[in-house]
């Protein structure tokens, strides 16, 4: 690790043009990752833009230069270009080229060096260098090791520390799961450089609109399911709540957790018709991996205790598929 470390320690040593990208549909650690590391690299005198292929939450309005990132949806020439001119690429938060939709084809066929950094399991081999670890609890905790490991602590500011505490606690469920000693170690050191995890805290979970309230009333009133006997919880959102509810992005982040706040539940399911495919989001306590669960049966991966999926299927199919599924990861119970 430190030989590679010391090689893109000298990639870096002159100004270059840097493009970052990260995954579809990002998250608090694709978004904070990605412009964590690029504040830092500017800092350091390089071009960077950061890329993502879809819109994200509204939530993650505070992060600084987040209206600056390029998404590739709305302007794939512009991204392309970015990627066509790049030296250095960073692949943050995702490890196989799939999850970058429509750009994928410029990241593979770019001559930039490809720097991948990132905390999912099996990652495919399509970089020039891979900073994996995944029993790290997200991809900005990786990044606040690789800019320490430059030997650049000392540039993270509030700023940047904004960003990299995002991942960490959007990642952990605010420091419930996938945590290690590691991860609080990352927070604290944030915390000495200035960062107030309050605020970062403060933005993530006390921004609710009125609607996405409603919205969470209506899924545990009215679409909420328990399988008693298999400790599984599920939610689930069709079109005609979609149209209701006036959902957009992010409006759903979270739900599938208020399962697991039952202490009898294990499994957490959360399965929402889109307009051309069916997501599944899956939730585990202990040793139950819905990795396992959404890789076999759903198309998708993530961790062992927090998964998802994406299947072209009905809604009603992938409920009774997930009914079915559900019995060979749970041993059955009497429900007393």
């Amino acid at each position: 690790m430190q030989e590679m470390i010391s090689e893109i320690k000298k990639l870096l040593n002159y100004p270059k043009d840097i493009a970052i990208i990260s995954h579809r549909n990002p998250d608090g650690d694709a978004l904070g990752s990605s412009l964590g590391l690029q504040l830092y690299l500017e800092k350091k005198g390089h071009v960077v833009k950061s890329i993502v292929p879809s819109s994200y939450p509204h939530t993650f309005h505070y992060l600084s230069k987040v209206d600056d990132v390029i998404i590739s949806d709305e302007d794939k020439a512009i991204a392309e270009q970015v990627l066509m001119r790049a030296d250095i690429i960073f692949c943050l938060d995702f490890n196989g080229l799939d999850r970058i939709d429509k750009i994928q084809h410029a990241v593979a066929d770019s001559k930039a060096v490809k720097i991948l950094i990132d905390h999912h399991l099996d990652p495919e081999p399509f970089v020039d260098y891979t900073i994996s670890d995944t029993a790290s609890s997200s991809t900005c905790e990786l990044v606040f090791k690789f800019i320490a490991d430059l030997g650049d602590e000392k540039l993270i500011d509030p700023k940047i520390g904004d960003c990299l505490m995002t991942g960490l606690i959007t990642d952990t469920g605010s420091f419930k799961y996938g945590t290690r000693a590691e991860t609080y170690e990352v927070a604290a050191r944030l915390k000495r450089l200035g960062t107030d995890d309050y605020y970062v805290q403060d933005k993530i979970f006390n921004s609710m609109k009125e609607k996405q309230l409603r919205l969470l009333g209506h899924c545990l009133a009215n679409r909420m399911e328990i399988m008693h006997e298999y400790r599984t919880g599920l939610i689930w959102l069709n079109k005609q709540d979609y149209k209701d509810f006036d959902i957009q992005r992010g409006d759903t982040e979270g739900i599938v957790n208020y399962l697991l706040m039952m202490p009898e539940i294990e499994i957490a399911a959360f399965i929402t018709e889109q307009p051309t495919i069916v997501k599944i989001s899956l939730r585990s306590k202990g040793d139950i991996s819905v990795q396992e669960i959404a890789s076999r049966h759903f198309r998708g991966g993530g961790h062992k205790n927090a998964s998802g999926g994406g299947v072209y299927a009905r809604l009603e199919d992938i409920i009774d598929k997930f009914k079915r599924v559900i019995p060979k990861y749970v041993n059955k119970q009497q429900h007393v």
